[in-house]
């Protein structure tokens, strides 16, 4: 691997990668993404990373067009630098009332367990960027840098009308075949998700068969196989993993579970102390609090997982709102085990201190390790 640049803080690409670098592609100083980590991630997050040199990130799947706007303006008036506002495509749910009625049955023993009946029906939580046309015309009003899609692709018209808005465009690929999808769609970048990754699995169908690939393997098998700019997203924490994924072709990495504990984070006192507990050694990959398969720290929400009577749950989001009111009840009565602390493998890793002192330390980190590779004995 070529040695990083000097005192400037540019990166230098890996000779095997035949794409461009991050600083040609985007303008930022660092191959260090925060992921977007919708609930998590907030207009003050992400303009710490970018005013630090790194690639800010907003997930908006969780909002409506006019939430979005609110974050983007808020986020504009806190950076000047170019950053990233992420949406969900996901297919709409099908309402199975009998699949339903059988998930709320199997929960009804944890609701009362805190003097709670389950909801009587569940209702879809987010509306798909496929299916949002309101969110679609304001990204094309405000006309953020960077839009990224988790879940699937828009329409090809929506590409269309927001390359020529002048937005760079990236997706997640959980293996080959998405990724080749996405390279013929016509976007920027692919977002390589490896199975450490925390939060939600970024497959297009929740029902097919996961390859499971590592964020090593599955960059460098993009990498050989795709043309686009390849980011590293799964399990890293710190510089030398950002400087492994980028030995590995990737232009940058993309990090979400090292930012949780930032202060400007949303994460709430509970899910803070669960990242630095014993909880952080054992994520689980698990459909139960969403419907979607997502990494999660080992808390009560996860152990469901052992339930041998436990059915199908509701497709997602439906099953995001049941788990959703679980989390409230169970609040209500003083327990925290049960919400979505999402956490990738890497979380006993996690550092608490300022997003942008944390780019900054990355970003020292990945320097260093980047002159240790082009020592002959170590070189990758």
């Amino acid at each position: 691997m070529q040695q990083a640049a000097g005192s400037s803080g540019s990166i230098s690409l890996n000779p095997d990668s035949k794409r461009t670098s991050m600083g040609e592609l985007l303008g930022v100083e660092l191959p260090i993404i925060q992921a977007p980590m919708a609930g998590v991630s907030t207009p003050q997050l992400a303009a710490a990373v970018s005013n630090a040199g790194g690639l800010g990130s907003l997930g908006a799947g969780a909002t409506d067009a006019a939430g979005a706007r609110r974050m983007i303006h808020e986020l504009q008036s806190l950076t000047d630098k170019p950053f990233n506002i992420n949406f969900f495509v996901h297919q709409a749910p099908v309402h199975d009332t009998e699949r339903q009625a059988a998930w709320l049955k199997w929960l009804a023993p944890h609701f009362q367990a805190f003097d709670t009946e389950p909801p009587a029906q569940l209702d879809a939580l987010y509306t798909s960027f496929a299916d949002d046309p309101d969110m679609l015309a304001m990204l094309l009003e405000t006309r953020p840098p960077i839009v990224s899609f988790h879940f699937g692709l828009p329409s090809s018209q929506a590409i269309a009308a927001l390359k020529t808005a002048g937005i760079s465009l990236f997706a997640t690929a959980t293996c080959l075949e998405e990724a080749i999808a996405i390279e013929r769609a016509g976007l920027d970048a692919i977002v390589a998700q490896g199975f450490e990754a925390g939060g939600h699995r970024g497959m297009f169908d929740p029902q097919a068969a996961d390859a499971e690939l590592s964020t090593a393997a599955l960059t460098r098998l993009l990498v050989h196989e795709t043309h686009l700019p390849i980011i590293a997203a799964g399990g890293i924490m710190d510089g030398a993993g950002i400087a492994a994924a980028l030995a590995c072709g990737a232009v940058a990495a993309q990090l979400g579970t090292a930012f949780i504990a930032c202060p400007e984070s949303s994460a709430d006192d509970a899910y803070r102390d669960t990242l630095t507990g014993p909880a952080a050694h054992h994520t689980r990959m698990t459909s139960i609090v969403s419907g979607r398969p997502a990494r999660i720290l080992a808390n009560r929400f996860a152990s469901l997982m052992e339930e041998q009577s436990r059915p199908t749950p509701p497709d997602y989001p439906l099953s995001y709102a049941a788990g959703k009111a679980l989390n409230a009840a169970a609040r209500s009565k003083g327990e925290t085990g049960f919400g979505a602390q999402w956490a990738g493998q890497g979380a006993p890793l996690a550092r608490a201190m300022p997003a942008g002192q944390l780019t900054q330390t990355l970003g020292e980190e990945y320097h260093r390790a980047c002159q240790a590779m082009t020592c002959p004995a170590i070189r990758c």
